[in-house]
């Protein structure tokens, strides 16, 4: 899959260019437009979603996200899995799954599924944020602090550790209200510039 985007930072969407048979998943309701021959199969599990399959000729998917903001593509290469902000995925080939209750995440949210999914496998996504994305790239040491509501995601390995902003203020694991995630360098930290 090729990931071409336009209309970006605002109203991002995607073109995603399939090769013969290639097909890719999105949410149910994405596809702005298509080549002539594409065809699609929706899913009635939770959630739905729909597959887009290319002709022998190959063909193209148009998608974009239900609310404003920007499309951002991310090629796994199977080695090393992402912490995404959840429901941030807008559109994924197959050979890529996802794992609320990954045991990388029992130091941030314990045994409760929190507002980050783990992603992991070889292929491409293509995510979906509220304004732009910023990659920032944490040197050796380097310390930051990120709002929950603004953090789409990082790949595994990067140090990171949650924390109460205020102990006598309300706080949710599943939508991180009233917490920080502080990171430690090396690594990468994507983030959006609207919050969630």
């Amino acid at each position: 899959m090729q990931v071409h985007t336009r209309h970006g930072p605002a109203f991002g969407v995607v073109r995603l260019l399939l090769s013969s048979g290639e097909a890719v998943r999105s949410d149910t309701g994405a596809m702005v437009a298509s080549s002539y021959g594409v065809t699609l199969e929706t899913s009635g599990k939770r959630p739905v979603s729909t597959v887009y399959t290319a002709p022998e000729a190959g063909g193209w998917v148009d998608i974009a996200p239900a609310a404003a903001g920007d499309v951002y593509p991310l090629e796994m290469d199977g080695r090393t899995g992402w912490c995404l902000a959840r429901n941030s995925v807008l559109a994924m080939t197959k050979g890529l799954r996802s794992d609320p209750h990954w045991s990388g995440f029992r130091p941030l949210f314990g045994s409760d599924a929190g507002f980050l999914e783990y992603w992991s496998g070889a292929g491409g996504l293509v995510l979906t944020s509220h304004g732009a994305v910023d990659m920032l790239t944490l040197e050796q040491g380097e310390l930051i602090t990120v709002s929950p509501a603004y953090l789409l995601g990082y790949p595994e390995g990067v140090q990171s550790r949650l924390r109460a902003l205020d102990q006598s203020a309300p706080q949710s694991m599943r939508t991180g209200e009233g917490l920080a995630v502080d990171f430690a360098g090396p690594g990468q930290v994507l983030l959006q510039t609207r919050a969630r």
